[in-house]
């Protein structure tokens, strides 16, 4: 390894760090992956002749070029699709197109609510994604509980149910996202074989947690919420259906058309930006100003974008110099080739820094086969996005939900440690051994 391979893997091992340690140096991580990703190329630019030593000097420069745009294409893809997603779900909640989620989990049993809480999550996540699921189940959780002891108790389970709701579905995290649009894994395949593994990782600690929780809540817990739209409920439903449903048709649009799946958010977009528009007409303009997609999407958090982008390029970089092609080497032979060892190991790195850069090194460190375990819909990738997902779960800086919850509810690492940890890696054990189980038994080829 060159000196400055080393100098550019040192650069991303730092960068790394002070993302897994946001929380200690209190510098927004999006900063330091944009940091770490400008170092990182212009550290390539210093000596670009070792890695390419196919292109002639004179044009070095512009195959760069090229390559950084190759890469930036691919990263905007994933970019845009989250930026569509997060917009669609600012209106259909702004507009009040969630209540039912308030509606349908009301109940002054404790047990009861864990257990709503818990299939609501996982199911909304895999259709939405688990960041804005588990911001829209701690409104409402704020709203049915207002126990503090009780409450971290449920965001602890939004995090986990947020994780595994989306490990098996195609839009339902930003890994899977990645994964689903390099072609990896398909729609099929996540559903027919992830969906099991992922609830079992979420009904164990669900059913550890419900221990936890006894009696049922006062007759003031459960009050009417006001209107948060001056839509009718029609419109509402509208709104709600066109959002929702948009985003389970955008696998169907890919299939159907062939085109990248942000082209199929950008459709969903349209459409429900032009519908609302026509809503607007017969509302008061000063009252409905804030609620216009317009607005709403100078809301969207662009540090998360930011933070993508950085991580993607970063990685892009290590691609480039063949670091991870090494590192996959590197683990294949220490493990035999052994892709249940592998894997479960990536989901408990995954909790200890953010799953985006592990899936996104792990994408370039293993090439896609055309038959065995790293084929489309393979034993690696199947299982890759399933622990991915879940292990995040494991520690609370480990996923974007365990982040927003944290910030949120103000929950300490600590507590989530002490409390959480043990159970979360019960359910990811056992969820592997379900896979395993529906390998050997369902699936043997």
């Amino acid at each position: 390894m060159s000196t400055l391979t080393i100098m550019i893997v040192t650069i991303f091992v730092i960068g790394y760090l002070c993302i897994a340690l946001e929380s200690v140096t209190r510098v927004n991580k999006a900063a330091i992956a944009l940091l770490m990703c400008v170092f990182c190329w212009t550290l390539l630019m210093m000596g670009p002749g070792a890695y390419y030593p196919e292109v002639a000097p004179d044009g070095l420069l512009h195959h760069i070029s090229e390559v950084i745009e190759h890469h930036l294409g691919d990263a905007a893809g994933t970019l845009f699709f989250l930026m569509g997603a997060m917009t669609i779900v600012e209106i259909v909640d702004s507009n009040g197109g969630f209540n039912f989620v308030r509606d349908t989990m009301k109940t002054r049993s404790k047990r009861k609510l864990l257990w709503r809480v818990a299939f609501m999550t996982f199911f909304l996540s895999a259709i939405l994604d688990n960041l804005t699921t588990s911001i829209v189940m701690i409104m409402v959780l704020r709203k049915l509980v207002q126990a503090r002891e009780d409450r971290i108790i449920y965001a602890a389970l939004v995090i986990i149910a947020a994780n595994s709701g989306g490990a098996f579905s195609p839009i339902g995290d930003v890994t899977t996202i990645m994964l689903w649009i390099k072609g990896v894994i398909t729609t099929q395949g996540v559903l027919t074989e992830i969906f099991i593994p992922s609830l079992i990782s979420m009904v164990v600690p669900a059913a550890i947690l419900s221990l936890q929780l006894e009696g049922k809540f006062d007759k003031e817990q459960n009050l009417p919420k006001a209107a948060v739209s001056q839509f009718t409920k029609t419109q509402r439903n509208i709104i709600f259906w066109l959002g929702v449903g948009g985003l389970v048709f955008v696998p169907v649009f890919k299939t159907l058309t062939h085109l990248p799946p942000f082209m199929g958010i950008l459709l969903v977009l349209g459409v429900l930006w032009t519908t609302t528009e026509i809503f607007h007409y017969n509302t008061s303009e000063d009252d409905t100003m804030a609620k216009r997609v317009s607005d709403i999407m100078s809301k969207i958090d662009l540090s998360t974008i930011m933070f993508f982008l950085g991580i993607l390029m970063a990685v892009a970089v290590l691609q480039e110099v063949g670091v991870l092609t090494a590192m996959g080497e590197g683990l294949n032979e220490a493990f035999s080739g052994n892709y249940y060892l592998i894997n479960g190991i990536i989901g408990v790195l995954s909790s200890i820094v953010d799953n985006v850069p592990l899936v996104a090194g792990c994408m370039g460190m293993y090439p896609v086969a055309e038959t065995g375990p790293m084929a489309v819909d393979g034993i690696f990738w199947q299982l890759l996005a399933y622990c991915a997902g879940v292990g995040g779960s494991m520690l609370i800086i480990g996923s974007a939900a365990g982040v927003v919850v944290m910030g949120l509810e103000k929950i300490t690492f600590g507590w989530y440690m002490k409390k959480i940890t043990w159970i979360v890696f019960l359910g990811y054990l056992a969820g592997i051994l379900v896979y395993w189980l529906e390998r050997t038994l369902l699936f043997a080829s």
